[in-house]
């Protein structure tokens, strides 16, 4: 059971720098469509409890406000 947990601990914290890598990297509407495929994903192998503070968590990123200056980087590099 221990290592259970400690893979779903490591399987959260993988999807936490996902959803963090895809903030910096993707326009925002890019971003929720890939928030939404990694929730997605992880409903199927995350416990409900881990599931719920990735849910907040991906929530919390969606509110954030993207700085205009990395916003117009991201459209001049597409």
């Amino acid at each position: 059971m221990q290592g259970e947990t400690a893979l779903s601990e490591q399987i959260l914290e993988a999807c936490r720098q996902l959803i963090d890598d895809a903030k910096t990297g993707c326009a925002e509407l890019v971003f929720k469509e890939i928030c939404l495929e990694i929730l997605s994903r992880a409903s199927h192998v995350l416990p409900g409890r881990q599931f719920r503070q990735l849910v907040t968590y991906a929530a919390e990123k969606m509110e954030e406000e993207t700085p205009f200056e990395l916003q117009h980087e991201l459209a001049i590099n597409r």
